[in-house]
């Protein structure tokens, strides 16, 4: 039963992961853009979370009304008003200008908030479980958690496949010109794009907050994990982005049973096991 639980918690961690890699994933197949600032934006939404909940005192996951609305306007401004000036050919300024923005977030957190370390408390929800046996107990906070994932992944694969919006994510995709001679506003469309990963990012951002320890200078550390769950999983692909978040999350609870200072080292293990066996991920995305 021990072996269980720590498969069943690596299922539910990988929720979190997920949702780390879903915006990731969307920017990455509708613009071939890689986000570097994204670990950092998560950690921007753990801290507006944090200052909604010190500053007017709703309950942390009450806060999510103000924050993913907030991360919305923040995504579509940030795309229309400077990252689409840098897209281009050549996958060099976009790099570098998300790299700006996640040393920018660092220090304006740092400057604000201190290195101090932060939680969002959310009472006795964080410790609520459902008892199943005697020995094993899933916690009803890291069962909101995965269920929102799936949830996430479902909403996004469904706006992408059976949507207007969808249609246009993907036709800008596909062929950028094409999509601008049949009407399509491929600026406004990555906005909307660029819009909908903040959204993910706000409700990843919360639930971080609320299930760790977080700071200004451990934004890279979650691109890291979103990038590894992306890439498992395979790009482009919503599913696969769940499916590489459990196999990494996994991966790293079943590294933590073996040994107390290997779970990231077998997270990283995973990731490179899946890189050399399948490079393009376990569930690549077809080109219909």
């Amino acid at each position: 039963m021990d072996w269980l639980d720590t498969v069943i918690q690596g299922v539910l961690l990988g929720g979190l992961y997920a949702l780390f890699a879903t915006g990731l994933s969307l920017i990455f197949g509708v613009m071939r853009l890689v986000n570097i600032a994204h670990g950092d934006l998560i950690v921007l939404a753990s801290f507006l979370g944090l200052a909604v909940v010190q500053g007017i005192g709703l309950h942390p996951l009450l806060s999510l009304v103000l924050v993913i609305p907030a991360m919305l306007g923040l995504g579509y401004a940030l795309q229309r008003g400077l990252l689409n000036l840098a897209l281009g050919r050549d996958i060099l300024p976009p790099l570098l200008v998300t790299f700006g923005i996640s040393i920018i977030i660092q220090n304006v957190l740092l400057e604000i908030f201190s290195a101090d370390t932060q939680r969002l408390q959310i009472g006795a929800l964080a410790t609520a479980s459902i008892r199943i046996g005697e020995s094993l107990a899933i916690g009803w906070f890291p069962l909101i958690v995965f269920l929102s994932a799936v949830g996430v992944v479902a909403g996004l694969q469904m706006l992408l496949s059976a949507t207007r919006l969808g249609r246009a994510f993907r036709a800008t995709s596909d062929d950028q010109q094409t999509a601008a001679l049949m009407g399509i506003n491929d600026r406004h469309v990555f906005a909307l794009a660029m819009a909908l990963a903040f959204g993910v990012m706000a409700l990843a951002g919360v639930f971080f907050a609320i299930r760790t320890n977080f700071s200004p200078a451990i934004g890279p550390a979650r691109l890291l994990y979103a990038f590894e769950a992306v890439i498992i999983g395979g790009l482009g692909n919503p599913w696969g982005t769940l499916v590489g978040g459990i196999i990494l999350g996994v991966a790293q609870t079943i590294g933590a049973k073996i040994h107390p200072g290997g779970q990231i080292l077998a997270g990283h293990v995973a990731f490179l096991m899946v890189l050399v066996l399948r490079p393009g991920g376990l569930f690549p995305r077809t080109r219909e």
